[in-house]
C-alpha cells in the first residue's frame, strides 16, 4: 500500500521538511521521505532535486517506507548504512587498532588501513573524536601510562605495563603525558608547583590555578576556603603556591572572561582527562558562546551516540569552569540541567552569552 502524500501545507509545516530542503546530513536514520512521483525513497541528505512538498510522505525507517510501496534511492542509498554511520564506525575500528598497538601507529599506516588518503582520514578522525589520531594515541597512551602507576611497584614496571619498549622513549614523552615526572605522579602531585588565587565575580568567589603548562584549575562557589580545599584534593601533594601580583592579573583576565565570555580566553590550558574526556571536553569548546548543544548531541559528535551519561559524567568532572564551557550543555528538550557550580550559575552564564 502506498502512503498517502502529505498536503503541501501539513508536509512545510513538519519540521522534517526543513531537513529535507537544508539537506541535513544530521537528520540521516532519523526519519527517510518517500517521493509519490518518483516511487523511490531518499535519506534528508539526498542531493537529488528537492521534490514538490505535496508529493512527499515521511518514514520512520527504511523498512516502514519500504513497506508502502517505495524503492531506495540510486543515489543515496538509504538501505545502507549513512556516510556518517560509515565513518564512525571506521574510527571506532581504527580507535581500537591505535589502542592494541605498541608504538602509536603513524597516519600513513591509519590512512592506509582506512583506505583512505591521508589528508582525508585526517579530517575524518577530527570530525569523529574531535581529536587527531596523534592526540588520540597520546592521551590513550597518557590513560595507561597513569593506570600503570598506579598499580605497579616500580615506575620501571609501569612503563614497560604501559607498551613502551625503551625507559628513553618513556622519559621523553612523561612530562607532556603526565604534566609531571613520573615519580611525582605516583607521589600524588609531589614537587610540582601550582599557583592559585581566589577572587570575586558577579557569580560568587572564584578560583585560577595554574600549573607551568598553564591554567589547571578554574572553580567558581559561595566559600572561598571551600574551592582552596577542593584544589589541594586535586593535588594532594603538590606545592601550592599563593599566586604574586603577575599572577593576579591572570585571575583578573579569567573573571573578565566570565563576565564577557564572548571576547574569548587566550591562555594556555592544561588539560587533564581521559581520552574519553577530552573528546568531550573539545567538542564543548566547539560551541560557540550562545548557542547550546544537548548530551545527546555531544555523544553523536564525538562518534559515540549512546555515551550520553559517560558525556554527562565528563561535564561533571571538567574543573575548567568556562574555558571548558559544560555550562552550555543543556537537556534534549531544551531545558538547564544540573551544573557543577550550580544551576542558578549555570543559567547567569547562559543569558550572558545570549544577550551578547
Amino acid at each position: 500500500m502506498v502512503a498517502k502524500p502529505e498536503t503541501p501545507a501539513a508536509a512545510t509545516r513538519d519540521p522534517r521538511w526543513a531537513a529535507v530542503i537544508s539537506r541535513d546530513a544530521g537528520a540521516d536514520g532519523k526519519f527517510f521521505y518517500s517521493v509519490k512521483t518518483t516511487g523511490v525513497y531518499c535519506r534528508p541528505s539526498c542531493a537529488a532535486r528537492t521534490p514538490r512538498p505535496e508529493n512527499v510522505a515521511f518514514h520512520p525507517t527504511a523498512a516502514a517506507a519500504e513497506r508502502a510501496g517505495f524503492r531506495p534511492c540510486k543515489r543515496c542509498r538509504p538501505g545502507q548504512p549513512s556516510l556518517a554511520e560509515q565513518h564512525a564506525g571506521l574510527v571506532a575500528e581504527l580507535c581500537r587498532f591505535i589502542e592494541d598497538a605498541e608504538q602509536p601507529p603513524s597516519l600513513e599506516a591509519l590512512a592506509s588501513r582506512a583506505e583512505l588518503s591521508v589528508h582525508h582520514l585526517h579530517r575524518v578522525f577530527k570530525a569523529v573524536t574531535g581529536l587527531t589520531p596523534r592526540a588520540y594515541a597520546r592521551a590513550r597512551r597518557a590513560e595507561r601510562v597513569r593506570a600503570e602507576l598506579g598499580r605497579r611497584g616500580t615506575v620501571t614496571e609501569a612503563i614497560y605495563g604501559a607498551g613502551y619498549s625503551s625507559n628513553g622513549r618513556f622519559y621523553e614523552e612523561s612530562t607532556q603525558l603526565l604534566g609531571m615526572t613520573p615519580t611525582d605522579y605516583r607521589a600524588g602531585g609531589a614537587n610540582m608547583e601550582i599557583r592559585f588565587a581566589v577572587g570575586e565575580c558577579s557569580l560568587g568567589s572564584i578560583l585560577v590555578a595554574a600549573s607551568a603548562r598553564g591554567v589547571c584549575a578554574i572553580l567558581m562557589g559561595d566559600d572561598p576556603d571551600g574551592l582552596a580545599r577542593d584544589l589541594q584534593d586535586r593535588f594532594p601533594r603538590a606545592n601550592l603556591i599563593g599566586g604574586d601580583a603577575e599572577f593576579e592579573r591572570l585571575v583578573a583576565k579569567v573573571i573578565g572572561f566570565v563576565e564577557a565570555p564572548r571576547v574569548g580566553l587566550d591562555l594556555p590550558l592544561d588539560v587533564r582527562g581521559t581520552a574519553f574526556q577530552e573528546r568531550v571536553w573539545r567538542a564543548l569548546q566547539a560551541i560557540p558562546p550562545g548557542a547550546t548543544a544537548s548530551y545527546a548531541d555531544i555523544a553523536e559528535r564525538i562518534g559515540a551516540p549512546k555515551s550520553i551519561r559517560a558525556v554527562a559524567r565528563a561535564c561533571a568532572e571538567n574543573a575548567l569552569a568556562v574555558a571548558i564551557p559544560c555550562h552550555r550543555v543543556v537537556r534534549s528538550d531544551g531545558g538547564v540541567s544540573g551544573y557543577r557550580w550550580g544551576v542558578v550559575r549555570k543559567r547567569a552564564l547562559l543569558d550572558r552569552e545570549a544577550s551578547g
